[in-house]
């Protein structure tokens, strides 16, 4: 069995956001950790726009690895709140400040509070190609065939 991958996370604002849940994952089974907001006070997000949202938390995630981040179906499917570069990619050199680009493609306004789920984490095994400039490529039966080109 693979050795899971150990995550460092620190608290950027420990003082404040000791409320704020580390991610988690929320049953035994779970494949993303989920993610909370670190907002000091109600945000509403209308109709269409995008913004980044606070977690209040940096990570360390070892070589070779990173953490994709996911929208929740939930806010998904109820309210069309999604990630707007889904998935999002933490590579295991930054250091920063986790943010969640989220948009609101539903109807209606919605508003994140503190501490509400809005993302999930899922660490994921990468690799780095090596890379090599050819005359041409090999060939296949789908050659340079593309979008729909097997039907719809």
């Amino acid at each position: 069995m693979e050795q899971k991958p150990e995550l460092k996370f620190l608290r950027l604002r420990p003082d404040i956001d000791n409320d704020i849940p580390i991610p988690q994952y929320m049953t035994p089974q779970s494949a993303g950790m989920d993610l909370c907001t670190a907002i000091d006070e109600d945000l509403v997000l209308d109709s269409g726009a995008i913004t980044l949202i606070s977690t209040g938390f940096a990570i360390a995630i070892p070589g070779g690895f990173e953490a994709q981040i996911r929208p929740r179906s939930g806010l998904a499917v109820k309210h069309g709140i999604g990630i707007i570069n889904s998935p999002g990619t933490i590579d295991s050199d930054y250091r920063g400040e986790v943010k969640i680009a989220v948009i609101n493609l539903g109807k209606n306004s919605y508003t994140f509070h503190r501490g509400d789920r809005i993302a999930q984490m899922v660490i994921k095994k990468v690799y780095q190609a090596r890379l090599e400039i050819v005359e041409q490529l090999d060939e296949t039966e789908r050659s340079t065939g593309g979008f729909g080109h097997t039907g719809v």
